[in-house]
């Protein structure tokens, strides 16, 4: 279980009335996600396996809509294709196994983009309706959704269908908008929440399948390419100005891409001469996939482990040590087991996440911080790898205590961590040397 896993879980143990007041002050965007999960734990009993059971059943669905497309746009044999090598994208793979809304949106999006596919040929208004309530639901469990919103209009517009077509989807893509302005509007105000985001990351490797749709079956490329492409082209267009890429954002493009390996695998197998290296071809890429499929069910494919860090903060930690997390917003590294740090003290904590309605509680103010770290001889520091102290007063408190009055210990290093004993150093002469950073001579 990584952090954003974590959060999942710990916001899904809340009541629905906390998650409410919860996403006034952040994660507004993932609300109606967490109160799904906090069903689906109503019913089950509450654990990782629970958690990600959503995402490996949505993505499962969506397999099943991907071939359903495949079928309608291209025949039996190429949507049964594609169908099977959407579960073998490795996006798709590190996704299905995550507690996080992105599976869901894919199956949703998915479903969408067949309902949009039927109803063309048909036009009954039932039928646009169900369009645009998967297109909502899509877009209240995911605001990027919404990106999906333009590849259909465009599919429909490269389509050249009828002006009642058109005018139809437009009815239908105006009420998810507006169904779904307001939350828009209100999530708006929580944009620091991205503010990690540094430039475009993670770009998906299964856009190097899209230029084979510019020669691929008609109608299948048609809704294939726009899905595949445009939402992906326009975050990163959106990064220009604020950076707001992640690859997990628009996954369902996924779907494009596994609509076109499947059809071209489909017209590689019709073409007899080209029969038997279409089949060694496969099998080449499926070799080729075995390796990232493997690491992605390591610990290490994700950028912390929760699982790993708390039981290491625990280990480390002696009953009554102090504990301490630089900076604060860490305190979601050791919330997935709260008897990880039963019996430590949490020296900067004013107010808990859940009486707070906040995802990593309150802390003292800077000075009233340093004054209780000096009242214990033992602290046990926790720090996600690669961070830097933010400038918040109460941060530089913090570190500059460590710096002054504790010795370094001893540090263990966890993936997305790095957890650090401190001993109180009684002698009044200070040790630190001037732009120590608190992390010891060993510079760990």
């Amino acid at each position: 279980m990584w952090g954003d896993e974590s959060v999942t879980c710990q916001l899904a143990h809340r009541d629905l009335s906390q998650i409410w007041l919860t996403a006034q002050n952040v994660d507004l965007v993932h609300a109606p996600y967490y109160a799904v999960i906090h069903e689906v734990f109503g019913l089950f009993r509450a654990g990782l396996l629970t958690l990600r059971l959503p995402s490996v059943l949505a993505m499962s669905v969506a397999a099943g809509g991907v071939g359903l497309l495949g079928l309608r746009l291209a025949g039996p044999r190429a949507g049964l294709l594609a169908g099977l090598v959407f579960p073998l994208l490795p996006q798709v793979q590190k996704y299905t196994q995550e507690g996080r809304s992105y599976a869901m949106v894919c199956a949703l999006v998915t479903w969408a983009t067949y309902a949009l596919v039927v109803s063309v040929p048909h036009r009954t208004r039932w039928r646009w309706a169900v369009y645009g309530s998967l297109m909502l639901l899509a877009r209240l469990l995911h605001e990027f959704a919404v990106l999906a919103l333009v590849a259909h209009g465009v599919t429909l517009a490269v389509s050249r269908v009828p002006r009642a077509v058109l005018r139809m989807w437009s009815a239908a893509a105006s009420g998810v908008v507006a169904g779904l302005l307001p939350l828009a509007i209100c999530s708006a105000g929580q944009s620091e929440q991205v503010s990690w985001i540094g430039g475009p990351v993670r770009l998906p490797g299964v856009l190097v399948v899209a230029p084979l749709g510019a020669r691929g079956p008609v109608r299948l490329s048609v809704p294939a390419v726009p899905i595949l492409v445009l939402p992906t082209l326009l975050l990163l267009v959106t990064s220009l100005v604020k950076p707001i890429f992640v690859d997990r954002y628009v996954l369902y493009g996924s779907i494009g891409g596994a609509l076109l390996l499947g059809a071209w695998m489909d017209y590689f197998h019709r073409l007899r001469q080209s029969r038997r290296n279409a089949w060694i071809a496969a099998v080449a890429v499926l070799a080729a996939l075995v390796p990232p499929s493997l690491a992605l069910r390591t610990p290490q494919s994700r950028s912390n482990d929760v699982t790993a860090i708390g039981p290491t903060v625990r280990k480390e930690g002696r009953p009554g040590d102090g504990l301490l997390y630089l900076s604060g917003q860490q305190r979601i590294l050791t919330a997935a087991d709260p008897e990880d740090t039963r019996f430590l003290t949490d020296l900067a904590l004013a107010q808990d996440p859940v009486s707070s309605n906040t995802l990593a509680g309150i802390e003292l103010p800077a000075q009233d911080i340093a004054t209780r770290m000096l009242e214990f001889d033992r602290i046990v520091a926790v720090r996600a790898a690669g961070a830097h102290s933010p400038a918040d007063p109460r941060e530089q408190a913090k570190t500059s205590s460590l710096r002054r009055h504790f010795r370094e210990h001893g540090t263990t290093h966890v993936n997305g961590a790095r957890v650090t004993v401190y001993v109180r150093d009684h002698d009044p002469s200070p040790k630190a040397t001037p732009g120590s950073d608190g992390r010891g001579a060993s510079g760990k």
